[in-house]
């Protein structure tokens, strides 16, 4: 079972739970190479500001641009027409820890047992996008998957919400199965980012 931590997502205590550990936000990163099997730059950088973190012991990237605070503002506003569409009861949590490794995951709420809720408040391009798809946007597997192998659930029902839609077509809710075999390979993966960190941490303690 995952350690919860209570702060409120946003908050001081949030970030420095969070500090130093690979997120479910930024798996996507961790699993991004070239073409050329090498380290996409996003991977390189995202290790950096970990060791940075861990040396620290400091958040070494707190900005938000406008877009995003736009979808923090938009996300309540989001879960509750998701619960007056579905019936269901989402219980809000702090970051989700894994109990070995430094990672883990701020789900936009858990579902009864075995569901995650992972909400998003897009652009209008991309909501349009995720009306016509049956599925989520491949940019977004990483930290579903990520969300479910961090939680030990078996679902995450995934909402993009815009305002300025029509009503029928102001959110849309997907429900994403938990799929082991991709969950197995990204925790391989994140395990080997860590060890990476890890390495770069100690070499820079040994100088």
């Amino acid at each position: 079972m995952p350690l919860i931590d209570p702060s409120v997502q946003g908050t001081e205590g949030w970030f420095k739970a969070r500090c130093g550990r690979a997120t479910a936000s930024r798996f996507s990163d961790v699993l991004a190479t070239l073409k050329s099997k090498g380290e996409a730059a996003s991977r390189r950088n995202y290790r950096s500001q970990l060791v940075v973190e861990r040396l620290t012991g400091e958040i070494a990237e707190t900005y938000q641009s406008q877009a995003m605070k736009q979808g923090i503002e938009r996300e309540p506003i989001a879960r509750l027409e998701y619960m007056a569409r579905t019936g269901s009861v989402v219980e809000e949590v702090g970051f989700m820890q894994h109990d070995v490794l430094l990672a883990g995951a701020s789900l936009d709420g858990i579902i009864g047992v075995d569901g995650t809720l992972e909400i998003k408040c897009p652009e209008p391009s991309a909501h349009i996008e995720s009306l016509r798809s049956k599925s989520c946007p491949p940019e977004y597997v990483a930290q579903i998957q990520g969300g479910l192998w961090i939680s030990g659930r078996q679902y995450c029902d995934f909402v993009s919400w815009h305002p300025s839609f029509p009503e029928r077509m102001r959110i849309v809710i997907r429900r994403i199965p938990r799929l082991e075999e991709y969950i197995a390979q990204l925790a391989v993966e994140v395990e080997t980012f860590l060890a990476e960190v890890n390495r770069d941490v100690k070499e820079l303690e040994s100088l």
